[in-house]
Protein backbone atom coordinates (compact mmCIF):
# COMPACT_ATOMS: atom_id res chain seq x y z
CA UNK A 1 0.00 0.00 0.00
CA UNK A 2 1.38 3.34 -1.15
CA UNK A 3 2.40 6.24 1.42
CA UNK A 4 -0.36 8.43 -0.49
CA UNK A 5 -3.22 5.76 -0.32
CA UNK A 6 -2.79 5.63 3.70
CA UNK A 7 -2.44 9.45 3.69
CA UNK A 8 -5.82 9.55 1.98
CA UNK A 9 -7.15 7.34 4.24
CA UNK A 10 -6.34 9.10 7.23
CA UNK A 11 -7.58 12.22 5.79
CA UNK A 12 -11.04 10.54 5.50
CA UNK A 13 -11.21 9.23 8.74
CA UNK A 14 -9.94 12.56 10.55
CA UNK A 15 -13.14 13.94 8.29
CA UNK A 16 -16.18 11.84 9.19
CA UNK A 17 -14.61 12.00 13.19
CA UNK A 18 -15.21 15.37 12.62
CA UNK A 19 -18.67 15.22 11.14
CA UNK A 20 -19.38 12.88 13.49
CA UNK A 21 -18.27 15.32 16.60
CA UNK A 22 -19.80 18.10 14.34
CA UNK A 23 -22.69 18.67 16.55
CA UNK A 24 -20.90 18.34 20.39
CA UNK A 25 -21.43 21.83 22.64
CA UNK A 26 -17.60 21.72 22.70
CA UNK A 27 -17.33 22.50 19.46
CA UNK A 28 -19.58 25.61 19.28
CA UNK A 29 -16.66 28.22 19.13
CA UNK A 30 -14.67 28.09 16.86
CA UNK A 31 -11.69 29.74 18.35
CA UNK A 32 -9.41 29.17 21.39
CA UNK A 33 -6.95 30.90 23.37
CA UNK A 34 -3.39 29.71 22.96
CA UNK A 35 -4.43 29.30 27.03
CA UNK A 36 -7.41 26.83 26.98
CA UNK A 37 -5.63 25.02 23.92
CA UNK A 38 -2.80 24.27 26.29
CA UNK A 39 -4.54 24.33 29.54
CA UNK A 40 -6.78 21.14 27.73
CA UNK A 41 -3.62 19.63 26.48
CA UNK A 42 -2.31 19.35 30.30
CA UNK A 43 -5.64 17.96 31.56
CA UNK A 44 -5.45 15.52 28.26
CA UNK A 45 -1.89 14.66 29.74
CA UNK A 46 -3.07 14.16 33.55
CA UNK A 47 -5.76 12.00 32.83
CA UNK A 48 -3.78 9.06 30.64
CA UNK A 49 -1.11 9.61 32.99
CA UNK A 50 -3.17 9.00 36.15
CA UNK A 51 -5.44 6.41 34.34
CA UNK A 52 -1.84 3.96 35.18
CA UNK A 53 -0.67 5.86 37.82
CA UNK A 54 -3.80 6.12 40.31
CA UNK A 55 -6.78 3.99 38.51
CA UNK A 56 -4.23 1.30 37.40
CA UNK A 57 -3.33 0.05 40.94
CA UNK A 58 -4.54 -2.52 42.85
CA UNK A 59 -5.65 -1.43 46.28
CA UNK A 60 -7.15 -3.12 49.26
CA UNK A 61 -9.63 -1.36 49.82
CA UNK A 62 -10.53 -0.45 46.51
CA UNK A 63 -9.94 -3.35 43.99
CA UNK A 64 -10.29 -3.08 40.42
CA UNK A 65 -10.53 1.06 40.19
CA UNK A 66 -10.93 2.50 37.52
CA UNK A 67 -11.74 6.08 35.90
CA UNK A 68 -15.31 6.97 36.12
CA UNK A 69 -16.04 4.27 38.56
CA UNK A 70 -18.93 3.75 41.33
CA UNK A 71 -18.79 7.23 43.01
CA UNK A 72 -19.14 6.01 46.57
CA UNK A 73 -16.03 3.43 46.08
CA UNK A 74 -13.52 5.45 44.30
CA UNK A 75 -14.18 9.08 46.01
CA UNK A 76 -11.23 8.42 48.17
CA UNK A 77 -9.10 7.94 44.80
CA UNK A 78 -10.90 11.39 42.89
CA UNK A 79 -9.38 13.31 46.69
CA UNK A 80 -5.57 11.59 45.46
CA UNK A 81 -5.29 13.36 41.50
CA UNK A 82 -3.61 15.87 40.72
CA UNK A 83 -6.38 17.63 39.41
CA UNK A 84 -9.48 18.09 41.30
CA UNK A 85 -11.18 21.03 39.28
CA UNK A 86 -12.12 22.72 42.84
CA UNK A 87 -10.45 25.57 41.27
CA UNK A 88 -12.55 25.72 38.22
CA UNK A 89 -15.00 28.45 37.50
CA UNK A 90 -18.27 26.17 37.11
CA UNK A 91 -21.14 28.67 35.96
CA UNK A 92 -24.42 27.43 37.63
CA UNK A 93 -26.18 25.01 39.76
CA UNK A 94 -29.19 24.25 38.22
CA UNK A 95 -30.34 21.05 39.64
CA UNK A 96 -29.87 20.55 43.72
CA UNK A 97 -32.71 20.17 46.07
CA UNK A 98 -32.70 22.02 48.91
CA UNK A 99 -33.16 19.37 51.69
CA UNK A 100 -29.95 17.76 50.57
CA UNK A 101 -27.52 20.42 49.81
CA UNK A 102 -25.22 20.49 52.97
CA UNK A 103 -22.97 17.68 53.72
CA UNK A 104 -24.22 15.29 56.52
CA UNK A 105 -21.79 15.47 59.20
CA UNK A 106 -22.20 19.00 58.84
CA UNK A 107 -26.29 19.01 59.78
CA UNK A 108 -25.55 16.88 62.33
CA UNK A 109 -23.38 19.38 63.67
CA UNK A 110 -26.33 21.96 63.41
CA UNK A 111 -28.50 19.43 65.47
CA UNK A 112 -25.72 19.08 68.05
CA UNK A 113 -25.55 22.45 68.97
CA UNK A 114 -28.80 23.31 68.91
CA UNK A 115 -30.75 23.02 72.75
CA UNK A 116 -34.15 21.77 70.74
CA UNK A 117 -33.23 19.02 69.12
CA UNK A 118 -33.92 16.06 70.39
CA UNK A 119 -33.76 12.26 69.43
CA UNK A 120 -36.02 9.30 70.17
CA UNK A 121 -36.19 5.75 69.14
CA UNK A 122 -39.05 3.04 69.76
CA UNK A 123 -36.76 1.34 72.89
CA UNK A 124 -33.38 0.88 73.69
CA UNK A 125 -31.09 0.42 70.39
CA UNK A 126 -28.58 -2.60 70.09
CA UNK A 127 -26.01 -3.89 68.01
CA UNK A 128 -29.01 -5.47 66.24
CA UNK A 129 -32.04 -2.83 66.03
CA UNK A 130 -28.66 -0.45 65.33
CA UNK A 131 -28.50 -2.18 61.71
CA UNK A 132 -32.00 -1.12 60.39
CA UNK A 133 -33.86 1.45 63.32
CA UNK A 134 -34.57 5.19 62.07
CA UNK A 135 -34.16 7.94 64.76
CA UNK A 136 -36.75 10.39 64.94
CA UNK A 137 -34.83 13.98 65.50
CA UNK A 138 -36.95 17.50 65.62
CA UNK A 139 -36.73 20.21 67.57
CA UNK A 140 -39.40 20.46 70.48
CA UNK A 141 -40.54 23.08 72.28
CA UNK A 142 -39.42 23.85 76.37
CA UNK A 143 -42.04 22.22 77.56
CA UNK A 144 -41.76 18.65 76.26
CA UNK A 145 -38.16 18.88 77.35
CA UNK A 146 -37.31 15.44 79.47
CA UNK A 147 -38.49 16.39 83.34
CA UNK A 148 -35.21 15.09 84.75
CA UNK A 149 -31.85 16.65 83.73
CA UNK A 150 -30.32 13.07 83.46
CA UNK A 151 -32.26 11.07 81.32
CA UNK A 152 -31.89 7.59 80.08
CA UNK A 153 -29.55 7.14 76.86
CA UNK A 154 -30.89 5.80 73.97
CA UNK A 155 -29.34 2.91 74.80
CA UNK A 156 -29.73 1.94 78.16
CA UNK A 157 -32.19 -0.62 79.09
CA UNK A 158 -34.09 1.42 80.99
CA UNK A 159 -34.53 4.05 78.10
CA UNK A 160 -38.51 3.41 77.15
CA UNK A 161 -38.87 5.70 73.86
CA UNK A 162 -39.37 9.30 74.77
CA UNK A 163 -37.33 12.68 73.62
CA UNK A 164 -33.59 12.83 75.17
CA UNK A 165 -31.22 16.10 73.98
CA UNK A 166 -29.45 14.64 70.86
CA UNK A 167 -26.13 16.07 72.67
CA UNK A 168 -26.61 13.87 75.30
CA UNK A 169 -27.87 10.92 73.57
CA UNK A 170 -24.48 11.28 71.88
CA UNK A 171 -22.80 11.45 75.17
CA UNK A 172 -24.38 8.40 76.31
CA UNK A 173 -24.15 5.98 73.60
CA UNK A 174 -23.35 2.91 74.97
CA UNK A 175 -19.42 2.59 74.32
CA UNK A 176 -19.99 -1.04 73.00
CA UNK A 177 -21.71 0.42 70.11
CA UNK A 178 -18.72 2.80 69.48
CA UNK A 179 -19.75 5.61 72.31
CA UNK A 180 -20.14 9.40 70.67
CA UNK A 181 -18.22 8.01 67.37
CA UNK A 182 -20.95 4.77 66.83
CA UNK A 183 -23.37 7.59 67.47
CA UNK A 184 -22.17 9.71 64.94
CA UNK A 185 -21.79 6.81 62.43
CA UNK A 186 -24.96 5.10 63.04
CA UNK A 187 -26.49 8.90 62.63
CA UNK A 188 -25.00 9.49 59.42
CA UNK A 189 -25.81 6.09 58.08
CA UNK A 190 -29.54 7.63 58.34
CA UNK A 191 -28.63 10.74 56.62
CA UNK A 192 -27.01 9.89 53.20
CA UNK A 193 -26.02 6.43 51.18
CA UNK A 194 -23.51 4.84 51.63
CA UNK A 195 -21.63 1.97 49.39
CA UNK A 196 -22.98 -1.17 51.04
CA UNK A 197 -26.40 0.70 50.45
CA UNK A 198 -25.91 1.35 47.01
CA UNK A 199 -24.31 -2.03 45.99
CA UNK A 200 -25.88 -4.52 48.11
CA UNK A 201 -28.34 -4.04 50.24
CA UNK A 202 -30.38 -1.41 47.42
CA UNK A 203 -29.02 -2.50 44.38
CA UNK A 204 -31.53 -1.73 42.02
CA UNK A 205 -33.48 1.64 41.10
CA UNK A 206 -36.52 0.79 43.21
CA UNK A 207 -34.97 -0.60 46.31
CA UNK A 208 -32.42 2.46 46.42
CA UNK A 209 -35.25 4.69 46.18
CA UNK A 210 -36.63 3.07 49.53
CA UNK A 211 -33.25 4.59 51.28
CA UNK A 212 -32.92 7.42 49.78
CA UNK A 213 -36.57 8.22 50.85
CA UNK A 214 -35.76 7.36 53.94
CA UNK A 215 -32.58 9.80 54.23
CA UNK A 216 -35.23 12.60 53.67
CA UNK A 217 -37.43 11.54 56.75
CA UNK A 218 -34.61 11.78 58.97
CA UNK A 219 -33.06 15.12 57.71
CA UNK A 220 -36.12 17.03 56.74
CA UNK A 221 -37.54 17.85 60.71
CA UNK A 222 -34.01 19.10 61.69
CA UNK A 223 -33.50 21.70 58.62
CA UNK A 224 -37.40 23.22 58.37
CA UNK A 225 -36.62 24.95 61.34
CA UNK A 226 -35.85 28.74 61.56
CA UNK A 227 -32.74 28.79 63.64
CA UNK A 228 -31.25 25.95 61.62
CA UNK A 229 -32.50 26.31 58.18
CA UNK A 230 -30.90 29.93 58.21
CA UNK A 231 -27.24 28.20 58.93
CA UNK A 232 -28.33 25.54 56.72
CA UNK A 233 -28.59 27.83 53.81
CA UNK A 234 -25.62 30.08 54.65
CA UNK A 235 -23.49 26.68 54.86
CA UNK A 236 -24.69 25.56 51.12
CA UNK A 237 -24.43 29.07 49.48
CA UNK A 238 -21.10 29.45 51.21
CA UNK A 239 -19.76 26.44 49.91
CA UNK A 240 -20.88 26.34 46.46
CA UNK A 241 -19.17 29.48 45.95
CA UNK A 242 -16.03 27.99 47.41
CA UNK A 243 -16.40 25.12 44.80
CA UNK A 244 -16.69 27.27 42.33
CA UNK A 245 -20.27 28.19 41.49
CA UNK A 246 -21.55 31.79 40.83
CA UNK A 247 -25.15 31.71 40.93
CA UNK A 248 -27.96 28.64 41.88
CA UNK A 249 -31.29 27.76 41.57
CA UNK A 250 -32.46 25.38 44.18
CA UNK A 251 -35.64 22.83 43.95
CA UNK A 252 -37.94 23.93 46.92
CA UNK A 253 -40.15 21.70 48.54
CA UNK A 254 -43.34 23.39 49.20
CA UNK A 255 -45.33 19.93 50.01
CA UNK A 256 -45.26 20.49 53.70
CA UNK A 257 -47.05 24.14 54.44
CA UNK A 258 -45.04 24.98 57.30
CA UNK A 259 -41.30 25.99 58.84
CA UNK A 260 -40.91 25.44 62.53
CA UNK A 261 -40.34 28.87 64.43
CA UNK A 262 -37.39 29.31 66.68
CA UNK A 263 -39.77 28.25 69.61
CA UNK A 264 -40.23 24.55 67.92
CA UNK A 265 -43.96 24.45 68.23
CA UNK A 266 -44.81 27.86 66.33
CA UNK A 267 -45.59 26.85 62.54
CA UNK A 268 -44.79 29.43 60.64
CA UNK A 269 -46.68 30.15 56.57
CA UNK A 270 -44.17 29.16 54.20
CA UNK A 271 -43.63 32.79 53.10
CA UNK A 272 -41.41 32.85 56.05
CA UNK A 273 -39.24 30.68 54.62
CA UNK A 274 -38.84 33.03 51.04
CA UNK A 275 -38.05 35.62 53.04
CA UNK A 276 -35.02 33.57 54.68
CA UNK A 277 -34.35 32.64 51.53
CA UNK A 278 -33.95 36.53 50.31
CA UNK A 279 -32.17 37.29 53.64
CA UNK A 280 -29.59 35.07 53.91
CA UNK A 281 -28.64 35.61 49.95
CA UNK A 282 -28.47 38.84 50.47
CA UNK A 283 -26.39 38.52 53.52
CA UNK A 284 -24.29 36.23 51.01
CA UNK A 285 -24.10 38.93 48.50
CA UNK A 286 -23.39 41.89 50.63
CA UNK A 287 -20.16 39.50 52.23
CA UNK A 288 -18.95 38.60 48.35
CA UNK A 289 -19.36 43.05 47.94
CA UNK A 290 -17.14 43.50 51.45
CA UNK A 291 -14.23 41.25 49.87
CA UNK A 292 -14.43 42.48 46.52
CA UNK A 293 -15.94 39.68 44.68
CA UNK A 294 -19.24 41.04 43.78
CA UNK A 295 -19.51 39.65 40.86
CA UNK A 296 -18.62 35.98 41.73
CA UNK A 297 -22.09 35.51 43.20
CA UNK A 298 -25.02 36.07 41.11
CA UNK A 299 -27.27 34.83 43.30
CA UNK A 300 -29.94 32.74 44.07
CA UNK A 301 -33.51 31.50 42.76
CA UNK A 302 -36.43 29.15 44.12
CA UNK A 303 -37.92 26.36 41.62
CA UNK A 304 -41.14 25.92 43.41
CA UNK A 305 -42.30 22.25 43.61
CA UNK A 306 -44.20 20.08 44.79
CA UNK A 307 -44.76 15.99 44.89
CA UNK A 308 -45.54 13.92 41.94
CA UNK A 309 -48.40 11.90 43.90
CA UNK A 310 -50.86 14.82 45.00
CA UNK A 311 -54.24 15.11 43.68
CA UNK A 312 -55.57 17.23 40.79
CA UNK A 313 -57.16 19.49 43.15
CA UNK A 314 -54.21 20.01 45.52
CA UNK A 315 -52.00 20.71 42.55
CA UNK A 316 -54.25 23.61 41.25
CA UNK A 317 -54.05 24.60 45.22
CA UNK A 318 -49.79 24.29 44.78
CA UNK A 319 -49.92 26.25 41.41
CA UNK A 320 -52.34 29.22 42.95
CA UNK A 321 -49.29 29.32 45.67
CA UNK A 322 -46.86 29.39 43.69
CA UNK A 323 -48.27 32.19 41.35
CA UNK A 324 -48.85 33.99 44.13
CA UNK A 325 -45.34 33.79 45.71
CA UNK A 326 -43.91 35.05 42.13
CA UNK A 327 -46.02 38.24 42.24
CA UNK A 328 -44.33 38.92 45.56
CA UNK A 329 -41.05 37.65 45.18
CA UNK A 330 -40.85 37.91 41.34
CA UNK A 331 -36.95 37.82 41.71
CA UNK A 332 -36.77 34.96 44.08
CA UNK A 333 -39.19 32.00 41.98
CA UNK A 334 -37.62 31.17 38.98
CA UNK A 335 -40.06 28.02 37.90
CA UNK A 336 -42.47 25.10 38.62
CA UNK A 337 -41.55 21.42 38.67
CA UNK A 338 -43.35 18.33 40.09
CA UNK A 339 -40.43 16.19 42.15
CA UNK A 340 -40.17 12.40 43.11
CA UNK A 341 -39.49 8.78 42.20
CA UNK A 342 -40.65 8.78 38.42
CA UNK A 343 -40.95 5.33 38.61
CA UNK A 344 -42.63 4.99 41.84
CA UNK A 345 -45.87 3.71 42.83
CA UNK A 346 -48.17 5.86 43.65
CA UNK A 347 -46.15 8.69 41.43
CA UNK A 348 -48.52 10.52 38.65
CA UNK A 349 -46.70 11.24 34.78
CA UNK A 350 -47.42 14.42 33.51
CA UNK A 351 -49.91 13.46 31.24
CA UNK A 352 -52.05 12.70 34.73
CA UNK A 353 -51.65 16.46 35.54
CA UNK A 354 -51.41 17.73 32.23
CA UNK A 355 -55.12 20.08 32.38
CA UNK A 356 -54.07 21.99 35.28
CA UNK A 357 -50.56 22.49 33.43
CA UNK A 358 -51.95 23.98 30.61
CA UNK A 359 -54.34 26.30 32.01
CA UNK A 360 -51.57 27.65 34.64
CA UNK A 361 -49.01 28.07 31.25
CA UNK A 362 -51.83 30.34 29.54
CA UNK A 363 -52.31 31.85 32.54
CA UNK A 364 -48.94 32.42 33.76
CA UNK A 365 -46.47 32.66 31.30
CA UNK A 366 -43.88 34.30 32.90
CA UNK A 367 -43.31 31.55 35.07
CA UNK A 368 -41.91 28.53 32.99
CA UNK A 369 -41.88 24.70 33.48
CA UNK A 370 -38.31 23.50 34.40
CA UNK A 371 -39.66 19.35 34.83
CA UNK A 372 -38.04 16.58 35.96
CA UNK A 373 -38.64 13.84 32.92
CA UNK A 374 -36.90 10.51 31.70
CA UNK A 375 -35.32 9.71 35.11
CA UNK A 376 -35.66 6.35 34.04
CA UNK A 377 -34.51 2.73 32.80
CA UNK A 378 -37.96 2.26 31.35
CA UNK A 379 -38.62 2.37 27.43
CA UNK A 380 -42.08 3.25 26.91
CA UNK A 381 -43.30 3.52 30.65
CA UNK A 382 -44.98 6.30 32.44
CA UNK A 383 -41.69 7.65 33.52
CA UNK A 384 -40.53 7.45 30.35
CA UNK A 385 -42.96 8.89 28.51
CA UNK A 386 -42.64 12.21 30.71
CA UNK A 387 -40.59 13.07 27.93
CA UNK A 388 -42.32 13.87 25.82
CA UNK A 389 -45.08 15.96 28.15
CA UNK A 390 -42.64 17.96 29.05
CA UNK A 391 -41.53 19.19 26.04
CA UNK A 392 -45.18 19.39 24.64
CA UNK A 393 -46.33 21.12 28.20
CA UNK A 394 -42.94 23.84 27.37
CA UNK A 395 -40.55 22.91 30.14
CA UNK A 396 -37.39 25.22 29.28
CA UNK A 397 -35.04 22.50 30.94
CA UNK A 398 -35.36 18.55 31.68
CA UNK A 399 -34.07 17.67 34.85
CA UNK A 400 -32.17 14.27 34.65
CA UNK A 401 -33.36 13.16 30.77
CA UNK A 402 -31.67 9.76 31.62
CA UNK A 403 -34.28 7.94 29.15
CA UNK A 404 -34.06 11.12 26.40
CA UNK A 405 -30.91 8.83 24.30
CA UNK A 406 -33.85 6.04 23.53
CA UNK A 407 -36.45 9.22 21.61
CA UNK A 408 -34.28 10.47 18.03
CA UNK A 409 -37.12 12.98 17.43
CA UNK A 410 -36.91 14.86 20.94
CA UNK A 411 -33.54 14.95 20.77
CA UNK A 412 -33.82 16.62 17.35
CA UNK A 413 -36.69 18.65 19.33
CA UNK A 414 -34.52 19.57 22.20
CA UNK A 415 -31.77 20.60 20.12
CA UNK A 416 -33.62 22.84 17.68
CA UNK A 417 -35.67 23.99 20.34
CA UNK A 418 -32.23 24.91 23.25
CA UNK A 419 -34.13 22.70 25.59
CA UNK A 420 -31.23 22.04 27.92
CA UNK A 421 -30.47 18.87 30.12
CA UNK A 422 -29.93 18.75 33.82
CA UNK A 423 -27.57 15.93 33.76
CA UNK A 424 -26.89 14.79 37.51
CA UNK A 425 -23.79 12.05 37.02
CA UNK A 426 -23.21 10.89 40.40
CA UNK A 427 -26.48 10.77 41.22
CA UNK A 428 -27.91 8.47 38.66
CA UNK A 429 -25.07 6.31 39.22
CA UNK A 430 -25.71 6.05 43.14
CA UNK A 431 -29.41 5.73 42.11
CA UNK A 432 -28.52 2.44 39.88
CA UNK A 433 -29.76 4.13 36.66
CA UNK A 434 -26.02 3.18 35.34
CA UNK A 435 -23.17 1.43 36.91
CA UNK A 436 -20.45 3.73 35.97
CA UNK A 437 -20.10 6.87 34.23
CA UNK A 438 -18.42 4.96 31.24
CA UNK A 439 -21.92 3.70 30.30
CA UNK A 440 -23.99 6.61 31.00
CA UNK A 441 -25.96 8.05 28.10
CA UNK A 442 -24.50 11.63 28.35
CA UNK A 443 -21.83 11.67 25.65
CA UNK A 444 -24.93 10.74 22.94
CA UNK A 445 -27.24 13.05 24.24
CA UNK A 446 -23.69 15.57 23.36
CA UNK A 447 -23.14 14.20 20.00
CA UNK A 448 -26.75 15.44 19.18
CA UNK A 449 -25.90 18.83 19.82
CA UNK A 450 -27.90 19.29 22.86
CA UNK A 451 -26.65 21.91 25.52
CA UNK A 452 -26.05 19.84 28.99
CA UNK A 453 -25.58 21.80 32.47
CA UNK A 454 -23.79 19.47 35.18
CA UNK A 455 -25.70 19.09 38.26
CA UNK A 456 -25.32 17.81 41.81
CA UNK A 457 -28.83 16.73 42.63
CA UNK A 458 -28.87 15.66 45.99
CA UNK A 459 -25.03 16.07 46.99
CA UNK A 460 -25.74 15.66 50.65
CA UNK A 461 -26.88 11.94 49.98
CA UNK A 462 -24.14 11.57 48.11
CA UNK A 463 -21.33 13.03 50.13
CA UNK A 464 -20.50 15.08 46.72
CA UNK A 465 -20.74 18.84 47.65
CA UNK A 466 -20.36 21.08 44.94
CA UNK A 467 -20.02 20.06 41.65
CA UNK A 468 -16.23 19.57 41.33
CA UNK A 469 -16.99 15.59 41.66
CA UNK A 470 -19.77 15.47 38.94
CA UNK A 471 -17.59 17.52 36.18
CA UNK A 472 -14.07 15.23 37.39
CA UNK A 473 -16.71 11.90 36.74
CA UNK A 474 -17.73 13.73 33.39
CA UNK A 475 -13.86 13.80 32.17
CA UNK A 476 -12.61 10.59 33.43
CA UNK A 477 -15.10 8.99 31.81
CA UNK A 478 -14.26 9.73 28.36
CA UNK A 479 -11.98 10.25 26.24
CA UNK A 480 -13.64 12.73 23.93
CA UNK A 481 -14.44 14.90 26.89
CA UNK A 482 -11.48 17.09 28.06
CA UNK A 483 -11.33 20.95 29.59
CA UNK A 484 -12.91 23.00 26.96
CA UNK A 485 -15.77 20.68 26.96
CA UNK A 486 -16.42 21.57 30.56
CA UNK A 487 -15.66 24.88 30.20
CA UNK A 488 -18.56 24.98 27.69
CA UNK A 489 -21.14 23.66 30.18
CA UNK A 490 -20.19 25.86 32.55
CA UNK A 491 -20.61 28.63 29.90
CA UNK A 492 -24.09 27.02 29.26
CA UNK A 493 -25.15 26.45 32.90
CA UNK A 494 -25.06 30.55 32.58
CA UNK A 495 -27.34 30.79 29.20
CA UNK A 496 -30.14 27.97 30.04
CA UNK A 497 -30.38 29.53 33.78
CA UNK A 498 -33.73 31.46 34.45
CA UNK A 499 -31.73 34.88 34.98
CA UNK A 500 -32.98 37.71 33.29
CA UNK A 501 -30.86 38.65 30.46
CA UNK A 502 -28.75 41.28 31.93
CA UNK A 503 -27.90 39.32 34.62
CA UNK A 504 -26.45 36.89 32.05
CA UNK A 505 -24.36 38.92 30.68
CA UNK A 506 -23.40 40.31 33.94
CA UNK A 507 -22.74 36.49 35.45
CA UNK A 508 -20.84 35.87 31.45
CA UNK A 509 -18.86 38.36 32.18
CA UNK A 510 -17.72 37.42 35.23
CA UNK A 511 -17.00 33.92 34.72
CA UNK A 512 -14.84 34.44 31.28
CA UNK A 513 -12.59 36.53 33.98
CA UNK A 514 -12.48 34.02 36.02
CA UNK A 515 -12.08 31.33 33.40
CA UNK A 516 -9.42 33.06 31.96
CA UNK A 517 -7.43 32.86 35.07
CA UNK A 518 -7.93 28.97 35.49
CA UNK A 519 -6.78 28.12 32.23
CA UNK A 520 -3.86 30.28 32.35
CA UNK A 521 -2.78 28.24 35.88
CA UNK A 522 -3.47 24.75 34.11
CA UNK A 523 -1.44 25.62 31.25
CA UNK A 524 1.24 26.91 33.39
CA UNK A 525 1.19 22.90 35.29
CA UNK A 526 3.28 20.33 34.55
CA UNK A 527 1.77 17.78 32.46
Amino acid sequence: MSSQVLADYLQRREKLIAEDRALRVDRVRAHHTAAELKADEVVRAIRTREAVSVWGVEGKDIPHPYPGMEFLNGRMLVLRLTLHLTSMPKGSLLHVHHNASVEARTVLGLALGHPAIHIRVPGPLDASSLEYMLPDIQPIPVEQYPATVNPAGITDVTYTGGWVPIQKARELFDPALGGPDGFDKWVLGTFAVNPSDAFRTYNTPMKIWLKFGSTFAVTDPIIRFVPIQKEYLRLFIRSSIEDGISYIEVRMSFFIKYILAEDAKTRLDLRELLLIYEEVTNEIKAEMKAKGQEDDFAGLKIIYNTLRFVSLEDLDVELDQCARFKQEFPDLIAGFDLVGHEDGIMSKSLLDYAEPLLRFAEKHPNIPFLFHAGETLGDGTAADMNLYDAILLGTKRIGHGFSLAKHPKLMEICREKNIAIEVCPISNEVLRLTSSMSMHPLPVIMNQGIPVVLSSDDPAMFNSMGLSFDFFQVLAASEVTGLLTLGQMARDSITYSMLDERSKQTAMIAWERRWANFVEHVAAMSS
